[in-house]
């Protein structure tokens, strides 16, 4: 059964617009309330439950955290608000102070104008779709507030930055340190700008920071994993041994080498995955998802790696991973999960197992991932103005076929629309830089014309 209001990551859109609407949000915290007190849905029961909130550094924030905390409250149903955190530190304090679920606000790596809200269970896991299509159902009910007796109250996490410092320190093993790298960290105007650094910096890097002056409008702008040039250009500037981009709410992460040269989530994931079968800590294989680089699915082939590709959005990977009981996985993007140390991605986890093959091995970035060679792979986002079945449109599929028939198996082609935003993604990759772009932008032409018809 379809979701109404819920895609790949939770309920987003622009603010202002439905359903990113004070008065909506307000109903969604009142129905995740009823939801999670398990009366009707026959959940764990809780008696009092209580529900943290954390957001990003987005203007909207404040008006959309008044909004839920006061649904929430009308339901019965504490509320600990931690303020700006990042979406893995929401996951990781909702299992360890034992509360009933976590609620972040944010749009992750849109713009400022867009918000959105996403769930995690007690287990700081994605809810299951069963709960999401349950608050759905509870969206269509009035609301009846309880008895003043009952409502529920309100508090503030005051040490929640802390707690999550200590803990991505703790997936850092306690015998090595950083000392020695210079590392520069873009934290996008976001929600790692405060936690970030410590981490870094406590470990023993020296550490040059930009992107850590939020003022609600200005978060990924220009800046971050959707903008890693300032990142890029920063290390060189700096003669950084690397850098390290965070996105808006801090769940992926991409970086960047000693020369400014770009690593992106595939190779990251490579890295990680290289050292651990080298150290003998791999166990299972590694779930990647429909975007995952041809090259990497080809390097675990010859390096005896099971390796499953699983829709796109990180919920995906995690179902995959749990499925087969495997510990890795990750997106292009820059979401990599390592269940062993966190149940959601991660990017300060991430990078901190990135750096620690580079301490262990005594290698440079360049030097780890240099084995890898990446097919070019040009993404191409083309607006929808209008919603069409780009898999049943037969001119696009036409066109499609012709550019498969032309790789010869050499490449892929995929399209699909974007479950977080009104657009639809363009992919093709091959060996051959030119004929990928151009074969790529033929689509885009076709897929641009029917949307616009």
């Amino acid at each position: 059964m379809s979701k109404k209001y819920f895609g790949t990551d939770g309920i987003r859109g622009k603010v202002g617009v439905a359903p990113i609407t004070p008065d909506f949000m307000m109903r969604l915290g009142y129905a995740a309330g009823r939801v999670l007190t398990g009366i009707e849905y026959n959940l764990e029961k809780a008696a009092h439950p209580a529900v943290l909130i954390g957001k990003d550094t987005r203007i909207s924030g404040y008006m959309f955290e008044s909004a839920l905390e006061a649904g929430l409250s009308a339901a019965g149903v504490d509320v600990l608000m931690m303020g700006p955190m990042p979406t893995p530190a929401v996951a990781y304090l909702t299992r360890a102070l034992r509360a009933q679920a976590g609620i972040v606000i944010s749009a992750s790596h849109n713009p400022y104008y867009d918000n959105g809200i996403k769930f995690f269970s007690n287990l700081g896991t994605k809810l299951p779709d069963a709960v999401e299509h349950a608050i759905e159902a509870e969206l269509d009910k009035p609301m009846q507030v309880k008895d003043s007796a009952s409502l529920g109250k309100v508090r503030r996490i005051e040490d929640a930055p802390g707690r999550y410092i200590e803990f991505c320190k703790s997936t850092f093993p306690n015998t090595l340190d950083l000392r020695g790298l210079k590392i520069v960290l873009d934290c996008a105007n976001g929600a790692t700008y405060h936690v970030a650094p410590p981490v870094f910096h406590e470990l023993g890097a020296e550490i040059v920071v930009i992107g850590n002056r939020p003022n609600g409008l200005n978060i990924n702008h220009e800046v971050g994993t959707t903008h890693p040039q300032a990142l890029q250009q920063a290390v060189v500037e700096h003669k950084a041994d690397l850098g390290i981009a965070f996105d808006g709410d801090g769940d992926r992460v991409l970086m960047v080498d000693s020369s400014g040269q770009l690593l992106e989530g595939d190779q990251l994931l490579y890295i990680i995955t290289a050292a651990r079968q080298q150290q003998g800590t791999l166990y299972g294989g590694i779930v990647g998802t429909l975007m995952t680089n041809l090259a990497l699915e080809h390097k675990f082939a010859a390096m005896q790696i099971p390796f499953s590709r699983a829709n796109v959005g990180d919920r995906y990977v995690m179902e995959q991973l749990n499925e087969r009981g495997w510990q890795l996985g990750g997106e292009n993007s820059g979401h990599i999960l390592t269940l062993d140390k966190h149940s959601s991605g991660d990017g300060i986890v991430a990078s901190l197992q990135v750096l620690e093959a580079m301490v262990k091995s005594k290698k440079t970035l360049t030097q780890l991932s240099a084995s890898l060679l990446m097919y070019p792979q040009v993404l191409i986002n083309i607006k929808a103005h209008k919603k069409i079945n780009v898999d049943k449109h037969a001119e696009i599929q036409a066109v499609v076929l012709a550019a498969e028939s032309e790789l010869a198996g050499t490449g892929r082609v995929l399209l699909r629309s974007s479950g977080t935003e009104p657009l639809i993604r363009i992919m093709v990759e091959g060996e051959n830089q030119t004929q990928v772009e151009n074969l790529a932008q033929r689509i885009a032409d076709i897929v641009e014309a029917a949307t616009l018809n």
